[in-house]
């Protein structure tokens, strides 16, 4: 079984041309990408939003294991990714955390025919045991808060909540994508994030609170193939997604079907 891997092509600040060239680059060279013996046609790379790296982990490596075949992850702001696919990085899906991020790859062009395949409802990520006794939205007000962005999906969603609860935060810290949130809140440096309640679900270094549905909002996650030509590879991991067996993984690490 081949491994997933992972790429770091760098960080927000760097150019999205910039990063696409070094994808492209990496997925040209077998030296720096770690000598594959699976060719161009049984290697697939996937584009996805951050918050979908456990369950579409699991999910490459279920393809790998039945398809002899490379999958390759970049993950990260959803934003990020739509725009980079859009200035010509060499993805052939993309997942992303919201409807308006795909909607800005098709209206492009680079893809068509989304399929909304998860869903995930908003949580107060805090720590390991909710030591401060975090109970609501409101109690958010009193304490250090770390949000996404808001040119970014998860950052919206946030605003969105705390618009509907009437609760006014003054973030201590924007993040790049929802995993950086997380990571806040677990090394201890932030009391607390909103961040999506499939997240909290995977992660074993912190402790969920829940939002009252009259304040939440639900991310719905669309999946699409990018290009007119898809590969076998890239079909093969779109359908396993979409599929029963893709939507019991993605349920184990917290998602919702739609």
């Amino acid at each position: 079984m081949k491994r997933t891997r992972r790429w770091d092509l760098g960080p927000p600040g760097v150019s999205r041309v910039l990063r696409g060239s070094v994808l492209a680059l990496l997925l040209l060279s077998p030296a720096l990408a770690g000598c594959s013996n699976a060719s161009n046609d049984d290697a697939v790379v996937v584009f996805a939003a951050a918050s979908l790296t456990e369950a579409f982990e699991e999910i490459g490596e279920e393809l790998e294991r039945t398809d002899d075949v490379a999958v390759t992850f970049n993950f990260g702001a959803s934003s990020d990714l739509a725009r980079s696919i859009v200035d010509g990085s060499p993805a052939q899906v993309f997942a992303s955390a919201d409807e308006a991020m795909m909607d800005l790859v098709v209206d492009e062009g680079v893809a068509r025919d989304p399929e909304v395949f998860a869903a995930s409802d908003m949580a107060i990520a805090v720590a390991k045991g909710n030591p401060l006794g975090i109970e609501d939205l409101g109690d958010l007000e009193r304490i250090s808060v770390a949000l996404c962005a808001p040119e970014v999906p998860c950052g919206r969603y946030a605003r969105d909540v705390l618009e509907a609860a009437g609760v006014s935060v003054d973030a201590r810290s924007l993040e790049p994508d929802v995993k950086a949130v997380l990571a806040r809140v677990a090394l201890g440096e932030i009391d607390a994030g909103i961040v999506y309640g499939s997240d909290v679900a995977s992660s074993d270094d912190v402790s969920a609170v829940s939002i009252p549905d009259g304040s939440n909002v639900v991310a719905r996650y669309p999946i699409a193939l990018i290009g007119d030509a898809p590969s076998e590879t890239a079909l093969a991991f779109y359908e396993l997604v979409v599929s029963d067996a893709g939507a019991e993984i993605l349920e184990r690490h917290g998602f919702e079907r739609p």
